[in-house]
């Protein structure tokens, strides 16, 4: 996956970074109760015992649960396919050991940025495994408002139609592939309106414009809703006359629509 930094410059993002994290902290887990199986065996009175027991027995139970989500998740990757019955256990694993891998990346100095685009890489390529094929009219498009030119009067978040169609930014090409493709589309200032436009709309289907941080709590929140993400292009600084390669959208819904395998995330 290419994705852009601040300055424009171009960064290759790979997945194995958050699936490295992710083994990391099972294994930190499992160092947990191999500690705890150690003191056990130490001369504690027996009501100590039978609670460190309990306490080893339901770590043993979530690692063996979470590995094998995780097993499910690095065959996936591999294979490049469906694993029938493990979606939910493999979501579910990503969410759980989530804020465990951003606080190891913390302690190994790994930006946060890095390990967010790292996870979204991992979230799309587990997308396109699956099958899709989703009506247009299902299928919505989130974009941030910091796609609009800063000083343009026309307030597009309460309906994108209200762009003048100027073409100094990218809103004008997004209306027209919504209108082209038969897709919603959405201009939104934050996560909660983003939400409520979720709620309102109803999609199948999500492809989500924003940075790392917007993007990975939105795919967070809407789990098991398919979100594929679209990291954004942040020339002049977060939040400020922010671009996106159109051409990973258009690959992003016809995906969605026909199946068809994006090819603008590279395989790491």
């Amino acid at each position: 996956m290419l994705t852009i930094n601040r300055n424009g410059e171009s960064t290759k993002i790979k997945k194995r970074i958050f699936i490295g994290l992710l083994a990391a902290s099972v294994l930190l887990i499992f160092g947990i109760i191999l500690s705890g199986v150690l003191i056990y065996y130490n001369k504690f009175g027996a009501w100590y015992r039978y609670l460190l027991l309990a306490i080893i027995a339901l770590l043993g139970l979530f690692i063996l649960i979470v590995g094998i989500g995780l097993a499910g998740v690095v065959m996936t990757l591999l294979n490049v396919r469906k694993f029938y019955g493990l979606e939910g256990l493999m979501n579910a694993s990503l969410n759980v050991l989530f804020p465990l891998v951003l606080a190891l990346g913390k302690i190994l100095h790994i930006p946060k940025d890095v390990i967010k685009s790292s996870y979204i890489e991992v979230n799309n390529k587990l997308l396109q495994s699956r099958s899709y094929s989703i009506k247009p009219g299902d299928i919505l498009i989130l974009a941030p408002h910091c796609l609009q030119k800063w000083d343009c009067p026309h307030k597009i978040t309460a309906d994108a139609s209200n762009c003048r169609h100027c073409g100094r930014c990218n809103i004008d090409k997004l209306l027209k592939m919504s209108n082209d493709y038969g897709v919603h589309l959405a201009v939104v200032t934050g996560g909660t309106l983003a939400r409520k436009k979720v709620i309102d709309t109803k999609p199948k289907a999500i492809i989500a414009i924003a940075c790392e941080r917007d993007l990975t709590e939105g795919i967070l929140d809407t789990n098991p809703l398919p979100v594929m993400g679209v990291i954004n292009i942040r020339p002049e600084g977060p939040c400020k006359n922010t671009q996106v390669d159109l051409d990973k959208v258009t690959e992003a819904i016809d995906f969605f629509i026909n199946g068809k395998e994006s090819t603008s995330i590279e395989k790491s």
